[in-house]
């Protein structure tokens, strides 16, 4: 979320010049860990969190609210080169743990897959291994095959796709660019295989997709409650539209 988080922070002290937001980066980990510590006003996060760190966040004094915010799509982004258009969820599951290794069993050319993934500490990681690895199997234990390769940034992920024909990877819809090629995704193999947009996404045709998150200590008062508050407005949810997120509902933006 930090891209989507420092764009409201510049546009909210544009409009409120006594207010100064400070965004850092690091992973929705990183942000909830500092919530529980209490250095923080407000974390960001890209999944829910934790009943471990909501429970370390009662015992430092400290009741996590949770507040949606936006939402996303989580684009599986191949390079431009790849034959292969679309998967099922089965069979991007079986690629990550390592039981598709090859693009030719998925109707591609015969090439060794290269699995990108995010560091363990993302929130889209954990999203990814929950929904999409163990398919929303709550006693599901597959893991990512162990030459995946973590990346610590969205970015670094889309970069390396566009770089590399062997690799899939996968990146929030706001974070892919031109430069790699997304893949339409379908729940089982008699499903429609469908692209991520904020249309499939608001009508959950898309079967990648999750809301987004800030967490704040307790309910917010004063300045923090103004800034949540504006967030929901229209002004602040283009913003979400514009940088290739989903708004929540209410909120629809024409290109």
């Amino acid at each position: 979320m930090v891209n989507l988080a420092l764009a409201w922070a510049e546009a909210y002290q544009a409009i409120h010049p006594d207010i100064r937001v400070s965004v850092t980066g690091g992973g929705t980990g990183t942000g909830i860990a500092a919530l529980i510590n209490g250095t923080v006003d407000l974390a960001n996060a890209s999944r829910e969190i934790k009943p471990e760190e909501e429970t370390s966040a009662k015992r430092n004094g400290i009741q996590p609210v949770e507040h949606v915010v936006a939402r996303d799509a989580i684009a599986i982004i191949v390079h431009p080169e790849n034959p292969v258009s679309q998967l099922t969820l089965r069979q991007i599951s079986d690629i990550y743990s390592g039981a598709i290794n090859n693009w030719q069993e998925v109707g591609g050319e015969d090439r060794v897959i290269v699995r990108l993934s995010r560091e363990t500490n993302s929130g889209t990681h954990i999203y990814f291994l929950e929904e999409v690895l163990r398919l929303g199997e709550k006693d599901n234990k597959t893991l990512f095959s162990v030459d995946t390769l973590l990346l610590p940034s969205s970015q670094g992920i889309t970069a390396e796709v566009s770089d590399n024909p062997n690799a899939i990877g996968y990146d929030g819809l706001g974070y892919v660019t031109p430069d790699v090629k997304i893949i339409k995704v379908a729940r089982r193999e008699d499903s429609p295989y469908v692209l991520p947009s904020t249309t499939t996404v608001n009508d959950s045709s898309y079967p990648i997709a999750r809301d987004l998150y800030m967490y704040t200590a307790g309910e917010p008062a004063g300045n923090i409650r103004d800034y949540l508050n504006w967030i929901l407005t229209p002004t602040a949810q283009k913003i979400v539209f514009d940088l290739g997120f989903v708004p929540i509902a209410g909120n629809e933006f024409n290109n």
